[in-house]
């Protein structure tokens, strides 16, 4: 698609264009932040709340404090210092003039990429600013303003996000090729750039600085970050290499691991380059990867509760979708057709399982007369896992209708507040598309992996007082009717007479 304006091709031009682009700021958040402004009853750190609601008008004012601080004042960090440097007239006077429009008529790439530093800041605020309490005006504002030289692009040339998403995302060309293609000029240098001219807080520029300049301690970090699943070894790499241990542990890393999870999540949550981050971030905080990644989920979908999404694409949709779908490659998967209960099956299937004493010899042998009577009841996949009394870990006992790498599943239950909760006592939950965004970001990315579905039932069993088994089973990923569900409940009633009997056979 052709550009409405000629484009600049080379770095100074680019600077010259985007640093005079005046970014349009929805009517309302125009509105409020006038009033809040003229209001004298408001406190400075009331008015900075209201308007990171517009990250534009938390940038131009930000940027015209940093301005007139002249070259000898330290740049101010945050929106409130921002304020307090110009003054509420001078920061009214600078509203403004801003141009203030209907939403529908702001650049929908504008809005896309504001939403991604909205998503960015809240990623910053939850996985870093408990850690680094004191600093959490600086990781809030500069994960936010950290891709502000890009939104004066997309200002000034919308098309331009169309164009590298189809390219660089879709069809998988060097993102470096296309940058030279459409810019001229290397896109993270432009950034860098801007930045410095705008004098945005040191951390962003740092971030830059450490993208264009160096980015043998970013390799470095990386590759000790792979080594996750051994926190003692990655711990001696880092004793051996103090420059490097000494530039990880720095707070104005926050905002570009922020930045980056935010980013690459916006294609995928599992590709090869989310996955980076997802290392590097638990490197930082020193957390193994599933950790990194309940919380990350978990954040996501905080971002997408608080944030106006219409018309407009957050990486929190992805997280109901099958684990390796891609929004720009049209990847979803076809339904798949349910199939029929064999119910003369489910009734002998429930019978054997209601034999007092068990039939059972071992418990091979019930788990797979389970998953029988739960596939004859109608449910096509079907997980039984049971805890390690060794470490507290599920393991895969028996599956159905599932992937092979099923059978050797194992999962941490402390990484989710579900299973959690599902192993403190027995109960069931079932998964719609009513209440998937609420609990699909508190389960394990394998378990989604093999169920990707938004119609779910988890159910745990318990004998003697102790949680022992929990089912996870569905139709195929087809809306499960009450009479289904009811279906499930009277089968995990049988599984559970069945795990009774057997515990009193053994003893």
């Amino acid at each position: 698609m052709p550009t409405s304006k000629p484009l600049p091709r080379t770095l100074e031009d680019w600077l010259d264009r985007l640093d005079k682009q005046l970014l349009p700021v929805p009517a309302d958040h125009h509105l409020n932040a006038c009033r809040a402004l003229s209001d004298s009853r408001r406190s400075l750190r009331d008015i900075a709340e209201l308007m990171q609601a517009s990250p534009a008008l938390a940038l131009c004012v930000l940027r015209e404090a940093n301005r007139q601080g002249g070259s000898f004042s330290a740049p101010a960090e945050s929106l409130e210092s921002a304020l307090s440097r110009l003054g509420l007239q001078r920061a009214l006077e600078l509203v403004k003039r801003q141009p203030a429009r209907p939403l529908a008529e702001i650049p929908l790439a504008l809005r896309q990429i504001q939403l991604i530093s909205q998503h960015a800041a809240q990623q910053a605020s939850g996985l870093f600013s408990a850690r680094l309490a004191r600093l959490w005006q600086e990781i809030h504002w500069g994960s936010l303003l950290f891709l502000a030289p890009i939104w004066s692009l997309l200002a000034a040339y919308p098309e331009l996000f169309e164009q590298w998403e189809q390219r660089v995302l879709a069809h998988a060309e060097p993102a470096t090729k296309v940058e030279q293609d459409l810019l001229g000029v290397p896109l993270l240098a432009l950034c860098q750039a801007l930045a410095e001219r705008w004098r945005l807080p040191d951390w962003v520029i740092q971030g830059y600085r450490l993208l264009v300049e160096d980015r043998r301690q970013l390799v470095k970090a990386l590759h000790i970050a792979r080594d996750n699943q051994h926190p003692l070894h990655q711990q001696h790499m880092l004793d051996a290499d103090t420059p490097l241990r000494r530039w990880l542990t720095q707070p104005a890393n926050s905002i570009l691991l922020a930045n980056g999870l935010a980013l690459s999540a916006h294609q995928a949550w599992n590709s090869p380059h989310s996955l980076r981050w997802q290392l590097l971030s638990g490197l930082y905080l020193q957390l193994p990867l599933s950790d990194v990644q309940q919380h990350i989920h978990q954040y996501a979908a905080q971002s997408a509760r608080q944030q106006t999404t219409a018309e407009l694409w957050h990486p929190a949709q992805a997280l109901l979708w099958p684990w390796d779908a891609r929004r720009l490659h049209g990847n979803t998967r076809a339904p798949v057709a349910m199939p029929k209960p064999a119910d003369n099956g489910w009734r002998q299937h429930c019978a054997q399982l209601l034999v007092q004493p068990s039939a059972f010899q071992n418990l091979d042998q019930l788990t797979t007369g389970a998953t029988q009577a739960l596939q004859a009841c109608g449910m096509s996949r079907v997980l039984l896992l049971l805890p390690d009394p060794s470490n507290g870990r599920l393991r895969a006992q028996q599956q159905s209708g599932l992937d092979k790498s099923a059978s050797t599943l194992t999962i941490d239950p402390q990484q989710s507040q579900v299973l959690r909760r599902l192993l403190k006592a027995p109960a069931q939950l079932r998964l719609t598309p009513a209440n998937i965004a609420q609990f699909s970001a508190l389960l394990p990315g394998s378990l989604k992996a093999l169920f990707p579905s938004e119609h779910l039932l988890i159910r745990s069993l318990a004998s003697n007082d102790r949680v022992v088994m929990v089912i996870v089973a569905d139709q195929a990923g087809a809306a499960l009717s009450d009479t289904s569900v009811q279906a499930f409940g009277k089968t995990a009633q049988c599984i559970q007479r069945a795990l009774d009997s057997f515990a009193k056979r053994e003893r």
